[in-house]
């Protein structure tokens, strides 16, 4: 009989091994070079712009904290499973559960004494490496100069120190605990531990292990309730931040006596791992707990409910007044300066004669509504297109300062023709906008147009004449990318701009700047085709040796890039300095650890009528500074970096971290100095903080019968009324400056009248490298109760339930018109404060802009309705009130008349007189004045039936009037 052995296992093939050890290989290689390609485009852009050592910078601490912490966090794991392995009892007898678990775990031994470190290191090292900046921070932070009431410590140990303990102590409880739960578990599975016939055996290594650890945890412990301490200072209370009588007699002396008592436990655990009595540490742990529940619970319940509470005004009012001093400290309104003011609230004629100034400057243009109207007379092609925004700026004009209402001539692809949005034209040919416009703040034309100053294409006017560059390839609305330049002497590929109206007369041309990296090399092109996923970078003849990629050109998003470190203002803004179109942008150092100082949402405080809700990525702060203005040249997107507060103590941490990127203020010219305002975030912040802080003693604080907040928007009542730019002089100034305003209404209740009225001198002067001395400066109107000065919802009020008025506005909505109301100005002036409010009409067919066609004025309970402000004024103010505007004089007439009273309409039949208004129409008219009448008596009078019969007449009397006049 035979036997046959079993066919042997076919060895695998050499070539298959090769070509599955290949691929992966390969794989391996397309993921690192995808990786290595999108780190390496980032530094090209950082390269290109100078500011390369703030990518390295991130780079190199990121990968440091990420050892740190994998370091940090899988050493002390491995070393505790592995001595409580090592030190395991040989010939421990082990429950039948215990043998099988050991049977699963120990042929997986080697792979999670290892695998577990790494894997807990992983997830430190990706926590450390989020925390760079905490640790640059401290490693980099200095004294601020200021010390903190309590502890009088320095204020830069709380912004910069403390949060990097905290950090750190976080980071070592986890470290032990984890090296504690995987020692215990360890030492059960291998017998180190057993637990059996009612008691708990510990083997001499495991207890040493165990006890060291635990006191280790405790000590650390120890140490973050030391810090705790701290930390009640940036801590929110009931009425504050900060501590208060409580904390400061309960709370923090408690937590100094569980510090303590913390270390005494730890002691004994230390002693048990060597004379192994464990019932004296587990006794001193109970005993800890009781501790904490005595003085951390207990104790201060106990102050704040028989102490505090019975006699909050005698005990609380040094902490109350530590607050107020904080708060106004970290939101720079410690110079605040106030003033009573008794409002006049009755017109007489010449009253405005020595506000001749402020009127003669006043901003009549609204930069939220006129945009449309910007883009109907100056955007000559689709392409071109305006913010649905504009800015304010000002400049110097037959030397007078002018203020003006701004924008862009920026290039949008999406409304290029859909035929024409290949990708050589949306990337070669369409790449830049084109000219700056401006237009007179405070002027219009006839037709109720914007007064232009600069425009046009080719750009026209004041600052042309200046030879300033016009192109705009670092805009708001810019491309994600374009490709430009060439060398020298070829064929321009760029539009330009057009000229005539079928375009045949465009002007092409070739980027000169230095915006962005070069891609003429092969691997460049390959870098950026994968960046951008698209292949025509790569395989395009029109990509040559000169050519670069301008991306990432939004200027808010170019200074974050930067500076990222920084809070970017939400209005960046255009204005001409030195021959360029630069992108003016404001920026935040900010902080949430500024003792003593109560916190605000970022976010919800700068959110009005004009600002959105933002996504931040700091939002709860109670510090801010306006460290650093930056600009963004439109042509070839330079950014610099200016050190507006040189003694910022957050800015001069920083700038250790990323040295060499801020200029100092002395490399401002005077140029840039004349156009640079103060921001409007900080500010609203600020108006945000003086609703409650605008007092100076603890009693009106405490008393909070005083506090104040932002009205609603007179056109939204779902949003804040935004602050406004003007020209004006505040009572005490002796000249008109540049300032912003904002106004304050009694906070709860529904009294829509004025308590404050606050102004920012927002001049900075035109010094080179040096501010004007009262810029910055806040100044405070108190207005006094014994007069009431109604507030902008009851200014809003008034004029709409006005009868000549609401009758006015009727006939202004007939036919296919809209009516908008402009921003509704508060001034003080007279002696007291007027409002005004622009009013627009629209069209809604056909081709549709806003035109200023009438203005609200309002002083005291006087209302007045006319043409122009001019006449406006005058007929509030007795029939002159000695005041010059900007529109006096324009004689408004409709945009379809001619604007010259001489020339006749037609030129065949010679000059026509308007007919005369028939008798039905003034009937018509006179019916809506009546039933507008009854209205308001009706509601005046609470009858609601009367009131819906009234509201029922107007309609009617409406009806007839548009079927006469259309």
């Amino acid at each position: 009989m035979t036997s046959t052995s079993a066919p042997r296992a076919a060895a695998p093939s050499p070539f298959r091994r090769i070509v599955t050890i290949s691929l992966a290989v390969i794989a391996a290689l397309v993921i690192a070079f995808f990786a290595f390609s999108n780190l390496y485009a980032e530094f090209l852009w950082f390269n290109q712009l100078g500011f390369e050592n703030v990518l390295t910078t991130q780079w190199l601490a990121r990968s440091v904290m990420f050892l740190i912490g994998f370091v940090g966090m899988a050493a002390p794991v491995w070393l505790a499973i592995f001595l409580a392995y090592r030190l395991r009892p040989v010939y421990a007898r082990l429950s039948s559960q215990l043998d099988r678990y050991q049977e699963v775990v120990e042929p997986l031994r080697r792979l999670a004494m290892w695998g577990i470190p790494v894997f807990f290191g992983f997830f430190a090292g990706f926590a450390a490496s989020a925390q760079w900046e905490t640790t640059a921070l401290w490693l980099n932070g200095g004294a601020a100069g200021e010390v903190d009431p309590e502890f009088g410590l320095d204020v830069g140990f709380y912004m910069f120190a403390m949060p990097f303990y905290q950090a750190l102590a976080g980071f070592a409880s986890a470290v032990v605990l984890i090296s504690l739960l995987m020692t215990a578990l360890v030492t059960y599975l291998y017998g180190s531990v057993r637990i059996g016939g009612g008691e708990l055996r510990i083997s001499k290594p495991a207890r040493i292990q165990l006890a060291v650890l635990a006191g280790v945890y405790l000590l650390i412990q120890a140490g973050s309730l030391w810090l705790d301490r701290f930390d009640t200072l940036v801590s929110e209370g009931e009425r504050i931040t900060g501590p208060a009588f409580t904390e400061v007699n309960a709370v923090i002396p408690g937590q100094t006596i569980l510090a303590v008592v913390a270390v005494l436990v730890a002691v004994l655990f230390f002693i048990t791992a060597f004379i192994g009595r464990w019932r004296y540490p587990l006794i001193a742990t109970a005993l800890l707990m009781v501790t904490w529940l005595v003085v951390g619970v207990g104790y201060p319940w106990a102050i704040q409910n028989f102490q505090v509470r019975p006699n909050e005004r005698t005990v609380e009012m040094e902490y109350f007044q530590r607050n107020v001093d904080g708060t106004r400290a970290a939101y720079g309104l410690d110079g605040i300066e106030k003033t009573d003011f008794s409002a006049e609230t009755e017109a007489e004629a010449g009253q405005l004669r020595s506000d001749a100034d402020t009127t003669a400057s006043l901003r009549l243009m609204d930069p939220a509504i006129i945009s449309p109207t910007v883009q109907q007379l100056q955007q000559y092609r689709p392409y071109y297109s305006f913010g649905d925004r504009l800015d304010v700026d000002r400049y110097e004009i037959d030397g007078q300062t002018q203020d003006t209402v701004t924008a862009i001539r920026e290039l949008d692809l999406n409304e290029l023709d859909e035929d024409a949005q290949t990708w050589q034209n949306t990337t070669m040919v369409y790449t830049h906008g084109y000219g700056l416009v401006a237009a007179k703040g405070n002027e219009r034309t006839a037709e109720g147009e914007p007064v232009f100053i600069e425009g046009s294409i080719p750009s026209s006017g004041f600052l042309s004449a200046l030879e300033y560059e016009p192109r705009v390839y670092f805009g708001e609305k810019s491309p994600p990318y374009s490709i430009v330049g060439g060398p020298e002497g070829t064929d321009p590929v760029e539009l330009d701009y057009p000229r005539g109206t079928d375009g045949s007369g465009e002007t092409r041309t070739t980027f000169e700047g230095d915006g962005g990296p070069n891609i003429g090399s092969f691997f460049n092109k390959l870098l950026y085709a994968m960046k951008f996923q698209s292949e025509q970078i790569l395989f395009s003849d029109n990509v040559n040796e000169e050519s670069q990629i301008l991306y990432d050109r939004d200027p808010k998003t170019r200074v974050q890039k930067v500076a990222p470190y920084l809070t970017i203002d939400s209005d960046p803004y255009p204005s001409v300095v030195n021959g360029r179109i630069v992108w003016i942008v404001d920026a935040y150092t900010t902080s949430s650890s500024y003792p003593y100082s109560s916190g605000v949402s970022l976010s919800e405080a700068i959110s009005d009528a004009t600002t959105n809700l933002p996504s931040l990525r700091i939002d709860n702060i109670n510090y801010i500074r306006n460290s650093v203005k930056a600009t963004v040249d439109a042509y070839d997107g330079k950014v610099t970096l200016y050190a507006w507060d040189e003694e910022d103590p957050v800015l001069e941490t920083w700038q250790k971290v990323y040295p060499s990127t801020v200029e100092p203020i002395s490399k401002m010219s005077g140029e840039l100095m004349s156009h640079v305002r103060y921001p409007t975030d900080l500010f609203k912040v600020q108006r945000a903080m003086l609703g409650v802080y605008h007092v100076d003693t603890a009693g009106q604080f405490y008393q909070r019968d005083n506090a104040w907040t932002t009205p609603n928007d007179p056109s939204d009542d779902a949003v804040l009324q935004p602050p406004y730019y003007l020209s004006m002089r505040m009572p005490g100034q002796e000249d008109p400056t540049f300032s912003m305003f904002t106004t304050f209404i009694p906070e709860g209740g529904k009294r829509d009248v004025l308590t404050g009225y606050l102004s920012v001198d927002s001049d900075a002067g035109n010094e080179e490298g040096k501010k004007r001395a009262d810029y910055g400066k806040l100044r405070m109107l108190e207005i006094s109760a014994d007069t009431t000065v109604p507030g902008p919802g009851q200014v809003q009020n008034a004029f709409d339930s006005d009868a000549e008025i609401a009758s006015q506005m009727t006939l202004l909505k007939g036919g296919n018109s809209d009516v908008l109301l402009g921003n509704l100005l508060t001034l003080p002036v007279g002696g007291g404060l007027l409002y005004v409010q622009p009013v627009f009409v629209k069209s809604t067919g056909g081709t549709q802009y806003p035109l200023l066609r009438k203005v609200l004025v309002a002083f005291g309970d006087q209302l007045a309705f006319e043409d122009t402000l001019a006449d406006a004024l005058d007929t509030l103010f007795g029939g002159d009130s000695g005041a010059p505007t900007g529109d006096e004089d324009v004689t408004p007439t409709d945009p379809e008349e001619p604007t010259d009273p001489e020339q006749p309409a037609d030129p065949d039949e010679g000059t026509v007189t308007p007919p005369a208004e028939s008798d039905d129409i003034a009937s018509a008219k006179a019916a809506v004045q009546d039933a507008l009448e009854a209205k308001a008596a009706a509601l005046a009078a609470d009858d609601q039936v009367a009131y819906a019969q009234a509201d029922k007449d107007l309609t009617a009397a409406v009806e007839r009037l548009l079927e006469l006049t259309e």
